[in-house]
């Protein structure tokens, strides 16, 4: 089966993770992607895993790859005004034209929506900002770490008690809100094709962490109070809840109807004593002596390590996780076996493997092939077929 957007060219002009992210999910749904950079390459190209602290002389920024596989490159400086007209004309044989420029930057190039869509009206625009289109704070500057993490209450609320607020990992919010983009075009060209006119997508960081922390959002619409936060030491459920094991390692229990499983996880880790103990009869007797029971749990769990635990707490049909580290995870055989990491080749840096598309569709190949293209590589090639003659592209270029 042909991939699901054959045929269709994407204008990207975007920087960092989460537009990129979102041209490299329609690039891994067969869509032609055409990268729009600075004469220089974004920022985002030239990382290393040795910038990072990591000991690795790889020759590539394996996150650009990630957001940017199956991509051709074109390098213009937009504040040439020859440079623009060109990003137009390559526009107007697109389907879809993305970008994460501020709105006001948007205006001042001629790439608003309103202005694309008065020039070509079939067109679908997709934009992502921290704040939202319309809003006081459309053009303020923004990373998810702000918008996504910090403003939602999303920093406050995912912390243990009594433990300061931690920086979320890098891209989080942004390959969330790019997965949102690519759900709002693919509405958007269904649209499109049913009423002949172009369409204009706006996400922003500060939704899309909204949409994420919907449950704790949804419960302070309600309550006008802040969301309870977990305490392990103390939790409503000692039953899901994490422990630490032998070899300085920890488990998670997820186990939300206690009751239901509690038997089973006494007899599993061997302190069936506890399932006949007052203290512990039912999942509000155990939330009362909570402190007392979480301790006999880490005493027990302690003694054992995360691989000597996994049998056992499989065998008993626990829900239940290792705390794993990223190096761990990517070497799955879950996570292997199902194919959500794919290899990719590039240009210089040879074969390599970067995370798959996050859905699998029956019976058609998703995951664009090869990295990124070099910067500005493919330059000549997207001019010619956008129809310029050589001596526009000579001065282009």
């Amino acid at each position: 089966m042909d991939a699901p957007l054959a045929g269709v060219r994407v204008v990207e002009v975007a920087h960092f993770v989460a537009v990129p992210a979102a041209g490299a999910l329609l690039a891994d749904l067969g869509a032609d992607v055409l990268k729009v950079e600075i004469p220089k390459g974004e920022i985002y190209r030239h990382g290393r895993p040795r910038f990072s602290g990591y000991d690795c002389d790889f020759s590539e920024s394996p996150p650009f790859q990630m957001d940017n596989k199956g991509k051709r490159s074109i390098a213009l400086d937009l504040t040439n005004p020859e440079a623009r007209k060109a990003l137009l004309r390559l526009i107007d044989g697109a389907e879809i034209f993305i970008t994460n420029l501020l709105p006001a930057r948007r205006v001042k190039f001629g790439l608003d929506h309103e202005t694309l869509l008065a020039r070509h009206p079939r067109l679908l625009v997709g934009g992502i900002s921290g704040y939202g289109h319309g809003g006081d704070r459309e053009n303020w500057p923004a990373f998810d770490y702000t918008a996504y993490w910090a403003r939602t209450g999303m920093m406050d609320t995912m912390r243990d008690e009594g433990v300061p607020p931690s920086l979320q990992r890098p891209a989080v919010g942004d390959h969330a809100a790019a997965v949102n983009l690519v759900c709002g075009l693919l509405c958007a060209m269904r649209l499109r094709d049913a009423t002949g006119k172009g369409q204009y997508v706006d996400v922003s960081l500060l939704q899309t962490g909204l949409h994420i922390l919907g449950t704790d959002v949804a419960n302070a619409l309600v309550t006008r109070k802040p969301a309870q936060r977990h305490d392990r030491r103390c939790p409503m459920n000692p039953l899901w809840n994490s422990y630490p094991v032998a070899g300085d390692r920890w488990l998670l229990l997820v186990m939300i109807e206690p009751d239901r499983y509690w038997p089973r996880l006494c007899d599993a880790i061997g302190r069936s004593e506890l399932c006949t103990d007052p203290l512990y009869e039912d999942a509000w007797k155990r939330h009362e002596n909570s402190r007392e029971l979480v301790a006999e749990f880490e005493v027990t769990f302690a003694q054992r390590s995360l691989d000597e635990w996994a049998p056992v707490l499989d065998a008993a049909g626990l829900i239940w996780a290792p705390v794993n580290r990223v190096d761990e995870a990517i070497e799955d055989p879950e996570i292997r076996a199902l194919g959500y990491i794919q290899e990719i080749e590039h240009a210089t840096a040879g074969r390599f493997e970067t995370v798959a598309p996050p859905f699998r569709i029956e019976g058609a190949k998703l995951g664009a092939s090869r990295a990124s293209s070099p910067l500005h590589s493919d330059a000549r090639e997207i001019l010619r077929e956008a129809g310029f003659a050589e001596a526009e592209i000579e001065k282009l270029i």
